[in-house]
């Protein structure tokens, strides 16, 4: 009888840093949505980037094609299929990155921000890392119905959580919504919340407004 087994590799992993953290007061962790890569991400945070901060855009391990057996490729943080091992898989990537990252400076605040997929990722990894991180904005995305609160809940409530969300984005339902930010309230963790008028993207104003709070 076959039997599955389990041997750990390493991996090379890629990531897009815009600034130099020896002189950055603030460090900006962003994590992509499913099917995108880390390059292309990263651009709209062009927008708020000034000398004093640093925006880091890792790139998830597993790239496809998007379309077929050529043309564009997307990359996702994981699947259903040996999903503990991929979740275990890459918040040790994450560490290993924020570890490094600390290595070139010290900022005064870390901001985790989670797009889409990449906000179950950020969650998923701001509860079990010991990297210290001040803020966590879930845009377009929400906290992971794995992600036991009764146990994670201290780490969240010492947190500066937004939560983001385009009032026409199909993937996130304003009902959908309505539920994350109950299931948090009923763990008595507090949450801003910014809105905008769009889709599953994104929005320019709004990267504004959360630079602009800190």
């Amino acid at each position: 009888m076959a039997s599955i087994r389990t041997l750990q590799t390493s991996r090379t992993a890629h990531y897009i840093q815009r600034g130099t953290l020896s002189t950055a007061g603030t460090l900006w962790i962003v994590l992509h949505g499913y099917g995108q890569r880390a390059a292309d991400f990263i651009q709209p945070f062009e927008a708020i980037r000034r000398d004093t901060t640093c925006i880091v855009a890792p790139e998830a391990l597993s790239r496809f094609y998007t379309d077929g057996t050529h043309g564009d490729i997307g990359a996702s943080w994981m699947t259903s299929a040996h999903r503990t091992h991929e979740i275990r898989d890459y918040t040790a990537y994450l560490n290993r990155l924020h570890a490094a990252l600390i290595r070139e400076g010290a900022p005064d605040t870390t901001h985790v921000l989670g797009f889409s997929q990449g906000a179950a990722t950020a969650c998923r990894w701001v509860a079990r890392t010991p990297a210290s991180v001040d803020r966590l904005t879930l845009w377009a995305g929400r906290v992971p119905p794995d992600l036991d609160l009764e146990v994670h809940a201290p780490t969240f409530r010492t947190l500066d959580l937004t939560l983001v969300r385009g009032t026409d984005d199909p993937y996130i339902s304003a009902n959908a919504w309505m539920q994350m930010r109950d299931r948090l309230g009923t763990h008595d963790i507090d949450f801003d919340t910014r809105t905008f008028e769009g889709g599953h993207r994104l929005h320019t104003d709004t990267l504004h407004t959360l630079a602009a709070s800190e």
